[in-house]
């Protein structure tokens, strides 16, 4: 995994990210048991060793500045590991719950941690609409983070729930992302945008940033 290293370190310091030689490692081996897997199960049509450095992990690893720390996040829909891996990585003070529908993806999941040998970071199988039946998972969470999983609308009606008072989402998007931005959305949430350029791929990039609005009864 020598030129994903390579890749990855030039990317992080465009980026203006410090990377440890151990941080490096963890990831390196995440791409390692990526590619290797995705010759046995569809988690990504992206390939290419440099593409995946760049829109993949260094894609997670730019959005992880933007989250309050510490934490305890669900990352929905995680497919490959995306974001939620890379910012376990480089935020070792996360407490991480990745959930996905799709069982083989969730065992490439539970092999990553094994792997990388991560605490406190978790996979569960279970589909996101599902959730909200699930008392143990209500408001839990102090964020929510999800990359290219649905509408900022539809995120909002699922991620809602899981949120403890005062949590976040934190959406994934590409440079049209304020056209998923309703009047109803900004009637319940503070939103703010956060965004930044993958290097070399010159890929636009945004966080969407929700956090719902605070309703004060009158005093009157």
């Amino acid at each position: 995994m020598k030129e994903f290293c390579h890749y990855l370190e030039k990317g992080a310091d465009v980026l203006g990210l410090s990377l440890s030689p151990e941080q490096v490692g963890l990831l390196a081996a995440h791409a390692r048991e990526l590619i290797r897997w995705n010759a046995k199960i569809n988690l990504t049509a992206i390939t290419d060793i440099q593409l995946v450095a760049y829109k993949h992990f260094l894609d997670a690893l730019a959005a992880a500045r933007f989250l309050d720390r510490p934490s305890r996040i669900m990352d929905m829909g995680s497919g490959a590991g995306f974001p939620a891996v890379p910012m376990k990585v480089i935020c070792p003070d996360l407490d991480v719950t990745m959930v996905d529908a799709v069982r083989k993806k969730v065992s490439f999941l539970n092999h990553v941690v094994r792997t990388l040998r991560l605490n406190n970071i978790s996979a569960l199988h279970a589909r996101v609409e599902d959730l909200a039946k699930d008392s143990g998972q209500l408001q839990m969470y102090d964020a929510v983070t999800a990359r290219g999983f649905a509408d900022l609308g539809k995120l909002a009606g699922l991620a809602g729930p899981m949120l403890a008072p005062g949590g976040k989402i934190y959406a994934l998007k590409g440079v049209h992302a304020s056209e998923e931005v309703t009047s109803e959305l900004t009637k319940q949430f503070h939103i703010t945008h956060r965004s930044y350029t993958l290097p070399v791929v010159e890929a636009q990039r945004v966080v969407v940033i929700l956090e719902a609005r605070q309703t004060h009864a009158s005093a009157l």
